[in-house]
């Protein structure tokens, strides 16, 4: 049974509600005062407290105040006949939970009861009674032949479903919740990989695709003549920009928000360059060969980012002034937010962050990370944490009362993988685990997505037989040397460069200040 501590200095005339409680399954234990209150405290378990505040002796916001001070976590409601402004504030600065006017009916309170005592588990309830109301219209959906935008609505419930289902306290319904995406990502990898080709030859039912995203997207904003804010975080996903969409929501208005197809591989130095030069790999390679580096060499993959926008925007007749920064540390960081008033004397600010990129790779290298992060929920809530307390959250705090346009967006996204597949190759094999090219390749071609003509692809011959191969959905790539220990340690880990929702359906969201 539920104990109630209710304090107030007419408590006889609250006996019907008591009795009303009771009949309900509460039990009310009566205090006339706040040093009763606090003593009752010291003595007895109460899971609420119910607090007047003109009371004889303490008053009832001294009285929180102790409480809180000495119990914080237990949630307190303030039932008095005051009115008064000033104290309503008061309360809600000392972490009242509720405030409810005299005279109250009983079913005002049983509602305030179950607002802050039984939340979790009725909005649990009410989430797993809903999901399965979608589950058979999101089933039947992937029995469709779908386009790309309803691969794309897919994806969005159920990446809407992954995070209300996040806290149930039913955890069969969460299984089949990632059963069903699961089942979806084998049916989008079959969707992408037989349309991907046609969407490169400029097939007319083409979603927006990393070397045309900025194009489509960010060119008609800029000439909207605002000052523009291009933050690309690397290796972002839609649900980590949805869990942290409230939380930009507090000094933003979301204008737009769209998601985009990356090309393959799914990597930064494929599917970035491509959307900062609005070309294909193979094009970059061709029409800027000094922009462009090939794995096999040596030398930094994405060194001329800027150099290719520039290339980008002069190509559709922007004469803009940017600037380009590339944030790899906190200190980088913090020392831009003192440059940002000269920022916005720019046309165009590029800002890319590599903070979940880098969680990403160390949570494979590194045990405590992987415990930090070792599920997709505690992955998007470690993206929470950094979010909140990083230098990213300053700048977008600064520019919240400025006259600005920003586009948050990203290059690719990453998959948990889970199911090794076996690959051989000489010693000039690429090194990811979500895509191989190279000589000599000896894989199974019904367990990977197989472009042996990379000019089909738009991407860089590396020799005359080095085709390329795409792992699907939780795959990744195992050598036969080691296999066992190989595979013991990447297992579950988040990995790109390969073909799955999460990593190919990513945000390009546009927000203004409000």
């Amino acid at each position: 049974m539920v104990r109630i501590l209710w304090v107030d200095d007419e408590i006889d005339l609250l006996k019907p509600h008591i009795l009303f409680l009771a009949t309900k399954g509460y039990e009310v234990i009566p205090a006339t005062d706040g040093n009763e209150a606090m003593d009752i405290l010291e003595e007895q378990l109460v899971e609420i407290v119910f607090l007047d505040e003109n009371m004889p002796g303490l008053s009832g916001l001294e009285t929180l105040s102790l409480i809180k001070n000495k119990y914080p976590s237990l949630p307190v409601i303030m039932i008095t006949k005051s009115e008064e402004e000033q104290i309503m504030e008061q309360a809600i600065g000392s972490k009242i939970s509720d405030y409810l006017i005299k005279p109250v009916n009983p079913n005002q309170i049983l509602l305030a009861l179950k607002k802050h005592l039984q939340t979790k588990r009725l909005v649990s309830e009410t989430s797993t009674q809903n999901y399965q109301q979608q589950f058979r219209e999101i089933s039947m959906s992937l029995m469709d032949r779908m386009d790309s935008k309803e691969w794309m609505d897919v994806y969005k419930k159920l990446v809407f479903w992954e995070l209300e289902l996040a806290s149930s306290q039913d955890e069969s319904i969460y299984d089949i919740l990632r059963q069903q995406k699961d089942e979806a990502n084998t049916q989008f990898c079959k969707f992408y990989e037989k349309n991907y080709i046609d969407w490169l030859k400029g097939d007319e039912d083409k979603p927006l695709l990393s070397h045309t995203v900025l194009k489509e997207k960010l060119f008609p904003i800029l000439k909207e003549g605002l000052p523009t804010f291009l933050i690309v975080i690397d290796n972002f996903r839609f649900d980590q920009w949805k869990a942290i969409q409230p939380m930009v929501e507090e000094f933003f208005r979301t204008d737009k928000e769209d998601i985009y197809y990356s090309i393959i591989p799914t990597t930064t130095q494929y599917a970035r360059n491509a959307m900062f030069a609005g070309l294909m790999p193979s094009e970059i390679e061709k029409k800027y060969p000094t922009l462009w580096t090939n794995e096999d060499k040596e030398g930094h993959k994405n060194q001329y980012e800027h150099e290719l926008l520039k290339e980008n925007l002069k190509r559709y007749g922007f004469n803009l002034k940017t600037t380009y920064h590339k944030v790899l540390n906190a200190q980088y960081g913090k020392r831009m937010i003192d440059n940002l008033s000269n920022m916005l004397q720019n046309d165009l600010n590029v800002i890319v962050y590599n903070f979940i990129d880098m969680l990403s790779h160390a949570r494979t290298e590194n045990e405590l990370v992987r415990e930090l992060a070792e599920d997709e929920k505690a992955y998007r809530s470690v993206t929470q944490t950094w979010f909140e307390h990083s230098a990213f959250m300053d700048v977008l705090k600064y520019l919240s009362n400025k006259k600005v346009n920003i586009v948050i967006t990203t290059d690719h996204g990453s998959v948990k993988v889970d199911r090794p597949i076996k690959v051989k190759g000489d010693k000039g094999i690429s090194t990811n685990l979500r895509y191989k090219v190279g000589r000599l390749l000896d894989y199974n071609p019904k367990e990977v997505f197989e472009v042996k003509d990379c000019t089909q692809i738009f991407l860089p011959k590396l020799a005359i037989t080095s085709p390329y191969i795409f792992a699907r959905s939780n795959d990744f790539f195992a050598y036969p040397n080691n296999y066992n220990q190989y595979v013991q340690y990447y297992m579950t880990t988040f990995q790109h460069g390969g073909i799955s929702m999460e990593e190919v359906m990513i945000p390009f969201i546009s927000i203004k200040p409000k």
